[in-house]
């Protein structure tokens, strides 16, 4: 492997996201990436209404992430969005409580194919959601990693959003903590001329 294409989650690449999540038993509790979507009758109840909503919201355009692809398979994703289209975040009361402003974007959930763990996915994954997020007008960006201390975890699964050592060496600077482990870090994002795909390398 030595490249790795980035594609935004659209009706037409939604086969191969549901490929990525059926291989990896749905994501969390079968919860298709909904998790941070706004609350509504279709969710949390039954993993084929988590696809079917995942889905509508996707043809809707309010579901967004990058997919890298290793070829024609989609290998990785970071969901991505703007505050209303992705409410539902962690520790939110601490984080309202705590907010001078709200951002553009945020990223809140980055996973990883099992067998293609440990070779750097995540911060391409992580790339390729700035990119799009430039394609789109660019703004504010948030993300709410893990705060490890640098510390790498044997067990990354629970790792749902990175890391904040990733984030840094992403360009992304640390706000403030949030929750038990968590903090909120920010990158300002350039708008970028739109094109249709683009090839990242491996960190």
């Amino acid at each position: 492997m030595g490249d790795f294409t980035i594609k935004g989650l659209t009706p037409e690449t939604f086969d191969d996201f549901a490929a990525l999540v059926e291989r990896n038993k749905g994501m969390f509790a079968s919860c298709w990436c909904t998790h941070f979507h706004p609350d509504c009758a279709e969710k949390a109840q039954s993993a084929e209404g988590n696809r079917a909503l995942k889905q509508r919201l996707v043809a809707e355009g309010i579901a967004h992430a990058a997919l890298v692809y290793d070829g024609d398979r989609a290998v990785a994703w970071a969901e991505y969005g703007s505050p209303e289209e992705l409410p539902n975040i962690q520790h939110r009361k601490e984080y309202v409580a705590t907010a001078e402003r709200l951002p553009d974007y945020r990223v809140t959930c980055i996973l990883v194919e099992k067998s293609y763990r440990g070779q750097g996915l995540a911060a391409v994954a992580l790339r390729g959601a700035v990119e799009l997020i430039a394609r789109a007008g660019g703004g504010v960006v948030e993300g709410y990693p893990h705060d490890t201390g640098g510390v790498r975890k044997k067990n990354s699964s629970f790792l749902y959003n990175g890391t904040r050592a990733m984030y840094e060496r992403e360009g992304f600077r640390y706000d403030r903590p949030k929750g038990l482990g968590n903090c909120v870090m920010v990158r300002e994002v350039a708008a970028q001329p739109k094109t249709r795909a683009s090839n990242v390398r491996r960190p």
